[in-house]
């Protein structure tokens, strides 16, 4: 195996590893949370609560994980163009802080409706509008991290279409994809009853992630055509 091939194995592994997303982004939260019932929210995570604290590790971890990839992936990249490699890495920085403050909030909700110690000068329907109101906090931090979920992939998209090492039209589609997503966020902002049918009509350009995470799985890069490009990107830098 190649060295390049090597390193596009290795960020196809992180990117398997993200695969947690699903499970702290949608299954913890169907199983736990009622939309705008504080009381039966609070009873739903008090009995659920072993699965509402693995969500919170499993998000955390989540954060840990997209910053590995995003490593991996500067490593890939970083011949190809090196300035747009470290945009990719801020923007996931950037998007894995914003993972990590909504564990927070979410672990501060539990805090709350388990009560006790000096939340017992709040009567229950008090800790009950707070933890919900902590548990909003995390989804508009999610809201907002939507927009970073987008921007990353426009430069990743670009280094694709760009290294010759990958097929293009696998940029292309991470291309789209990041743009869908931050047209999700931006609506989210503006007209939040449209995200749900913004968010079912995109789901062909979301499959790009899974695309590129199968590709560098299963194919790798190509060595052959990296160094072609190394070799005509070499006399425009002398």
């Amino acid at each position: 195996m190649t060295p390049l091939k090597k390193t596009a194995r290795i960020a196809g592994l992180w990117y398997l590893t993200f695969a947690l997303g699903p499970f702290y982004l949608l299954y913890v939260p169907s199983q736990t949370i009622v939309r705008n019932d504080a009381a039966a929210t609070a009873t739903r995570i008090i009995s659920h609560e072993k699965l509402f604290r693995f969500g919170l590790l499993a998000e955390t971890l989540g954060a840990v994980v997209f910053i590995g990839l995003v490593m991996a992936l500067y490593r890939l990249f970083e011949n190809v163009d090196r300035h747009r490699a470290r945009q990719m890495v801020g923007l996931v920085l950037v998007s894995a802080a914003l993972i990590l403050v909504g564990v927070v909030f979410n672990a501060v909700a539990l805090f709350v409706f388990r009560g006790g110690g000096a939340l017992e000068a709040f009567d229950q329907h008090t800790r009950e509008a707070i933890g919900m109101l902590l548990i909003r906090l995390h989804g508009q931090s999610n809201g907002v991290n939507e927009m970073f979920w987008g921007l990353w992939l426009l430069p990743f998209g670009w280094l694709v279409a760009r290294s010759r090492f990958l097929p293009r039209w696998l940029g292309y589609w991470l291309l789209l994809d990041g743009i869908c997503w931050v047209v999700l966020a931006v609506t989210d902002f503006l007209d939040p009853a449209y995200n749900d049918v913004l968010f079912r009509a995109f789901q062909p350009a979301f499959l790009a992630e899974l695309a590129i995470m199968l590709w560098l799985l299963i194919v790798g890069a190509k060595e052959n055509a990296l160094a072609a490009t190394q070799l005509q990107a070499s006399p425009n830098e002398s």
